[in-house]
């Protein structure tokens, strides 16, 4: 955690626990799922990430290819109008973009942090004409549109807290405790399930929304529910989770063609249970790409690539400050879902040329980077080159991508030895452009698979920090 302090959490957490049963009553533990690998931990992951990525994730989105998505987020946070938005989709639909997301800031009179969670109505001194209109217009764009929710929290500043105070999750007769000015909804009450349920379908019947991100930017605390009595409290988080997952269910229900894309303060809940409704899940709130190799390769000892939610940001980052080239975040990104959060308007010509060959890459590769067997080539704690592969499952071809965290003098050359090919084919070894400005940095080579997994394969050096490449192996 941001301590860095590891703990390791597997079922029910004891404390504050306690769920009575009635004879004839029964109650179902949560489920675990353990691997055992004898071939070391990149096989261990691969057996996670078959069993979630075809067997827990499921739904009209699980097996299809999913659309390049640009989220308004770090473009515009709370502060634009329906012109500025209709502004980046133009600029987004010009360079590639599929899907339009529209974040934080539309809804009660949400200008900051401070109000409006739980009034899920359209903030219309925004978005003039309301929100069919917004999402008619990118449509005309020929993109499709996403939206932000952020449904199980609560503003003090809210219609729905002055209406239903008992709703939030608070101890009585203490202050609320709050986290980025908000508290929790209970979930654990059916009336609030149905309350919630009947807004998210609301808004999405008001207009034709393909997605939606699912926000959660607090840990609950002061577990309390005025619905249950003192000796029940301690069933309270438990049912708060049940509660969630009814309304997940009942949404997807009512709408099974919706890419549902979980989040939580960036990658808070990151858990098997939420990749049953949501085949996709924000990494990290921290979009900068050197910090991203980390998130990633942790994530990845688990989770598939096609679950992870990366994005190419600006630069300056808006989380740390660091300046990266375009080509190292795309590479990076193209290490998730891939997709988009910046202001497209705001690039060069330059930038923006290399935006549409970061597209065409992701799309020329997505294959096997949704479905190939992933193995984690070095580890960005003690390599100053992090470097992860992907293989056809038929070894059939290859995608080796290596990003340098900083520039070393007078270094050895870099090797790295590529798995998951078949020894005596031979493989056609040549650098994927990046950038689109079609120079041809290294000479293509023809190795047999034994030479690359076992001699190993040179990567190129960097003449400055950051630097990214991405090697393709195809078998001849």
């Amino acid at each position: 955690d941001t301590c860095d302090v590891t703990r390791v959490t597997m079922g029910i957490h004891p404390q504050q626990f306690c769920f009575p049963l009635a004879k004839g009553e029964f109650f179902q533990t949560p489920e675990a799922v353990m691997v055992y690998s004898a071939n070391g931990m990149n096989h261990m992951s691969q057996t996670f990430h078959t069993l979630y990525r075809t067997r827990l994730a499921r739904g009209y989105w699980r097996d299809r290819v999913r659309p390049i998505l640009l989220n308004s987020w770090e473009a515009v946070y709370m502060k634009f109008d329906e012109e500025k938005i209709l502004a980046i989709a133009e600029k987004s639909k010009e360079l590639g973009v599929e899907l339009f997301v529209l974040d934080d800031g539309w809804f009660g009179h949400r200008d900051s942090d401070n109000s409006s969670l739980g009034d899920w109505f359209v903030y219309e001194k925004k978005i003039d004409g309301g929100l069919k209109h917004l999402v008619d217009e990118v449509n005309k764009l020929g993109m499709k549109f996403g939206i932000w929710f952020e449904p199980e929290c609560i503003s003090e500043d809210s219609d729905l807290y002055r209406a239903h105070p008992d709703w939030a999750v608070k101890i009585p007769g203490r202050k609320p405790n709050l986290s980025r000015h908000q508290m929790i909804l209970d979930f654990s009450r059916k009336d609030v399930q149905d309350y919630i349920l009947e807004r998210l379908c609301s808004v999405l019947a008001s207009a034709p929304i393909s997605y939606v991100k699912w926000d959660f930017n607090r840990s609950i605390c002061d577990k309390y529910s005025t619905s249950l009595p003192a000796e029940k409290q301690g069933e309270m988080a438990h049912r708060f989770m049940l509660g969630l997952y009814r309304v997940l269910d009942g949404m997807l229900s009512a709408y099974p063609h919706l890419l549902l894309e979980g989040c939580s303060g960036g990658g808070g809940r990151f858990d098997a249970g939420m990749l049953y409704y949501s085949p996709q899940i924000w990494c990290s709130d921290d979009t900068d790409a050197i910090e991203r190799l980390q998130i990633q390769y942790g994530t990845s000892f688990g989770y598939p690539v096609s679950t992870m939610g990366a994005h190419v940001s600006a630069v300056p980052n808006h989380q740390t400050g660091r300046v990266t080239p375009l080509a190292t975040r795309g590479c990076v990104a193209m290490a998730g879902t891939f997709g988009y959060e910046l202001d497209l308007n705001k690039m060069t010509e330059e930038e923006k040329v290399e935006v549409k060959r970061q597209i065409e890459v992701f799309k020329q590769y997505y294959d096997l980077i949704s479905d190939g067997s992933y193995f984690r080539l070095t580890s960005p704690q003690d390599n100053n080159c992090v470097v992860w592969e992907m293989a056809a499952k038929d070894a059939s071809k290859a995608l080796i991508s290596a990003v340098y965290q900083h520039v070393q003098t007078n270094c050895a050359a870099k090797f790295v030895y590529p798995r998951g090919l078949c020894s005596d084919a031979s493989y056609e070894v040549s650098l994927t452009d990046l950038k689109g400005d079609k120079k041809d940095r290294m000479q293509k080579l023809v190795l047999t698979g034994a030479a690359l997994m076992r001699g190993g394969l040179r990567l190129p050096g960097a003449d400055s920090d950051y630097a990214a490449w991405q090697i393709s192996l195809k078998k001849l």
